[in-house]
C-alpha cells in the first residue's frame, strides 16, 4: 500500500452505507467523519459523551455535504449500562451497519476504575467497545462488506510481562511507576487481539487493528505532566494532525476488501505490520482467553 493515501480520491462511493464512530465528537473520530462524510455514505452516526461537541462535528459535515443524515448517539464507553443503552438506540433505528469504528479511548490515565469496577483503560478501551461490538454483530452480518475497525496503537508493546494481567482487571492495578502506560499497553495490545479473534470467530466480518501514528488529539493534551513531557520527548517529530492521524483507520473501513488481510494490525497508511508483533500479541491462546473473560464480563448486559 503507498504511502500517498489521498482519502479525496482513494476513498471509494460509500452509497448505502451506515457508518457507526466511537468518540465521533472530537480528534480522530471526527477527523474520520469528516472524510468519510464527502464519499455518499447513507448515515453517520457519531458515538461519544458531549452533545455539544457533537453538532459542532456535524455542522462542519454539513459545510459540505448538506443533506447526509448524520446523528450523535451518546454513549459512556466506561459505563456499560450506557453502552447498552446506546447499542439499543441504534438498533431500534437500523437493521444493518456496515462500518464499526471503534475510534474511543483513553490514554496513560492514573489508577482508577469504571462504574462496572474495571480497570479504567481496559474497561473504557476494550469492556466497552466489545459490548457495543457484540450487540451490533447480528446488524453487521446482515451486510455485504461490513467492517470492524479497533483502533489500537503502537503502544500495545508497554504491557506488562504476561500480557494482560486477568486476575487484576477487577482493581485500580496499580503498578507504581510506569503504571499509566503498561496499563493503557495492555488495553491497546486488547485491542489488537481482539480483532484478530473477531476475525477468527466472524470470518464475514472483516475486523483488523489499526495504529493511528503518533496524532496530536485531546488524548495527548490531556494527559499529566510527566506522561505529557514523556511524549513529546520521545516523538515530538512524529506527531501529526487528526485529519492525517485518521487516514488508516478510513482506509481499513473502506479499501477493497480483497486488498486487507481479516485480523491483521496495520501501521500508517495500510501497511500490514504483524511482523512486528511480540510473542505475547501473536498468542491465540491469550486471545482466547481475553474472549472467555469478555464473555463472562458481558454476560448480564
Amino acid at each position: 500500500m503507498p504511502l500517498d493515501y489521498n482519502p479525496e480520491k482513494d476513498i471509494p462511493d460509500l452509497a448505502g452505507k451506515s457508518i457507526f464512530i466511537t468518540g465521533g465528537t472530537g480528534g480522530l473520530g471526527a477527523a474520520s467523519a469528516i472524510h468519510l462524510a464527502k464519499h455518499n455514505p447513507s448515515h453517520i452516526y457519531l458515538s461519544g459523551r458531549n452533545a455539544t461537541s457533537a453538532e459542532k462535528v456535524i455542522k462542519q459535515i454539513h459545510e459540505t455535504s448538506p443533506k447526509l443524515a448524520v446523528t450523535f448517539i451518546k454513549c459512556d464507553l466506561s459505563s456499560l449500562a450506557s453502552v447498552k443503552e446506546a447499542a439499543e438506540d441504534f438498533t431500534s433505528q437500523h437493521q444493518t451497519l456496515d462500518i464499526l469504528m471503534c475510534n474511543a479511548g483513553i490514554m496513560a490515565q492514573p489508577p482508577g476504575q469504571t462504574v462496572d469496577g474495571y480497570e479504567l483503560q481496559i474497561g473504557t478501551n476494550h469492556l466497552g467497545h466489545a459490548l457495543l461490538i457484540k450487540k451490533f454483530l447480528p446488524l453487521l452480518e446482515a451486510c455485504a462488506d461490513p467492517r470492524i475497525v479497533l483502533l489500537t496503537s503502537q503502544g500495545w508493546g508497554m504491557h506488562p510481562h504476561g500480557g494482560i494481567i486477568f486476575e487484576k482487571l477487577k482493581t485500580t492495578q496499580d503498578m507504581g511507576f510506569g503504571g499509566p502506560w503498561r496499563r493503557y499497553g495492555q488495553s491497546k495490545l486488547a485491542n489488537l487481539v481482539y480483532a484478530r479473534e473477531l476475525a477468527k470467530r466472524f470470518p464475514a466480518i472483516t475486523s483488523v487493528s489499526v495504529h493511528p501514528g503518533i496524532v496530536g488529539t485531546g488524548l495527548v493534551s490531556g494527559l499529566g505532566l510527566k506522561e505529557k513531557l514523556l511524549v513529546y520527548a520521545i516523538s515530538w517529530w512524529r506527531i501529526v494532525l487528526p485529519h492525517e492521524g485518521a487516514l488508516n483507520q478510513t482506509w481499513a473501513a473502506t479499501v477493497d476488501k480483497a486488498q486487507i488481510r481479516n485480523g491483521g494490525y496495520y501501521e500508517p497508511v495500510g501497511k500490514l505490520e504483524d511482523k512486528k508483533l511480540d510473542e505475547t500479541a501473536r498468542d491465540d491462546t491469550l486471545a482466547e482467553r481475553l474472549w472467555d473473560w469478555t464473555e463472562e464480563a458481558l454476560k448480564d448486559f
